[in-house]
């Protein structure tokens, strides 16, 4: 098995995928501004945008915008009159992605958000934005154990929690690691494991982003 074969098995499966112009233009426009070539592929967008539209979401939070990409999967997947709001660190990403949701026709349904998600999730829960019917976790890993506690006071029963890369190449299991990401996530794993409240699993992935993988989370 190897990176090749991988990536070769997910363009077989592209016409299945169905990314359109509208996407492949998102990714290009994130390239040419320099940002982090660390979206998600177009294969694991097409999940996200299925599990929005199975639990028939009308609101859902993202955490980790980069160039809005897997924001216009996620916002495809909504319920008619719905809402998203995506979280942001960097200026310059939620610029670059602020243009490419306008093109993709989601400017009114999606509301973008500069700042240190730790606050910005904590305004959204004075604010009273809950509760989100899907909620994806795709930014700094060593801030996932703070921002599944945040998820949590956001969310209700039914609600989906998805964190993305949490396998790291399985360098996962590596307790002895001195990565904060890796830490971060293998805090996460503890956390959903202890949690009452939640039923979840982790998936591990191949594909033309390498060996990774993700954890989805259910609110019961």
């Amino acid at each position: 098995m190897s990176q090749e074969l991988w990536t070769k098995v997910e363009e077989y499966f592209a016409p299945v995928v169905q990314e359109d112009e509208v996407l492949r233009a998102a990714a290009k426009d994130g390239e040419r501004a320099g940002l982090p070539a660390i979206a998600v592929s177009a294969n694991e967008g097409k999940l996200l945008m299925l599990v929005a539209r199975i639990v028939g979401a009308r609101k859902i939070l993202e955490v980790g915008t980069l160039a809005g990409y897997s924001t216009i999967w996620l916002a495809r997947g909504l319920s008619e009159g719905g809402k998203l709001i995506t979280l942001e660190y960097e200026q310059k990403h939620g610029d670059v992605a602020r243009k490419n949701i306008e093109r993709a026709g989601l400017g009114g349904i999606v509301d973008v958000r500069v700042g240190d998600a730790t606050k910005t999730m904590q305004e959204l829960v004075k604010e009273g934005a809950g509760p989100f019917d899907v909620i994806f976790l795709d930014a700094n890993k060593d801030g996932y154990p703070t921002y599944f506690e945040w998820a949590l006071k956001l969310s209700q029963k039914g609600t989906v929690i998805i964190a993305d890369n949490v396998v790291r190449d399985g360098r996962v299991i590596d307790g002895s690691s001195k990565d904060a990401n890796i830490q971060g996530v293998r805090r996460l794993r503890e956390m959903v494991a202890a949690e009452k409240r939640v039923s979840a699993t982790a998936i591990q992935t191949v594909g033309s982003r390498g060996y990774d993988g993700f954890a989805l989370i259910r609110v019961e």
